[in-house]
């Protein structure tokens, strides 16, 4: 299940380009909290811990509880969308999602094959997954870090659908039931280079056979030259 892990953020009061430069400064990051009854309200959080947050979290799906600087109460929220810096690959900017823990939350969760299909083993298959993540809902206790299925027993030919997929207690899909998942492929047989070899054949032009002549008659000519010569000197 998703680890909640707590962080303190404060408020933010200053938006825009020059204000995030400044935060960058001095080693904040900004962001923002939505969703619940109260309105969207800008923070800024240390980049160093949440850059520590988000090394050490298992899964896509965070669970943080923000303690937010001169608020009585901590907020429960999930961490929805980090953007990063194009070329460094720094964090940018936080999104968090608040969320109640006697309130159902709908996510996406990973979903991991464990195991070597029959069909890929011994039969020279290929495993083919068609969906990477799965939608689900559930309470924010029963959130899971990524959803694993066992493919070892597919042989080729064979598939499994969203509703064989065995899911934690507290945890329902809202995919439809009948996409694939994951296929075991046939193999696939490459051809003879049969095609090749006859364009170079066509290439070379066709063969020219030519007829020996015997050899009384390839002689005849050399003879007849020389018999003006012979008369010639006779004379």
């Amino acid at each position: 299940m998703a680890k909640q892990v707590k962080l303190k953020v404060e408020p933010r009061t200053s938006v825009g380009r020059s204000a995030v430069r400044k935060l960058k400064a001095r080693g904040a990051i900004p962001a923002i909290i939505y969703g619940g009854k109260d309105k969207p309200q800008p923070l800024q959080v240390s980049a160093r811990d949440i850059n520590a947050m988000m090394s050490h979290a298992s899964g896509e799906n965070v669970l943080v509880e923000l303690e937010i600087a001169g608020e009585k109460s901590n907020r429960t929220a999930l961490v929805q969308e980090v953007q990063h810096w194009p070329v460094s690959g720094d964090i940018l900017h936080i999104d968090f999602h608040a969320i109640s823990m006697d309130e159902t939350i709908q996510a996406e969760v990973p979903l991991e094959p464990t195991g070597i299909p029959t069909g890929v083993k011994n039969f020279g298959g290929l495993l083919e997954q068609s969906l990477r993540a799965l939608t689900i809902e559930c309470l924010p206790r029963d959130l899971p870090d990524r959803i694993t299925v066992d493919v070892s027993q597919l042989n080729v030919g064979d598939s499994i659908h969203v509703r064989q997929i065995q899911l934690p207690s507290g945890v329902t899909s809202k995919v439809p039931a009948d996409l694939t998942a994951f296929s075991v492929l046939a193999p696939t047989v490459e051809e003879e280079p049969v095609v090749a070899e006859a364009a170079e054949a066509a290439a070379a032009g066709p063969e020219v056979i030519t007829e020996k002549k015997p050899e009384g008659e390839a002689a005849a000519p050399a003879a007849k030259e020389k018999a003006p010569k012979e008369k010639e000197q006779k004379r």
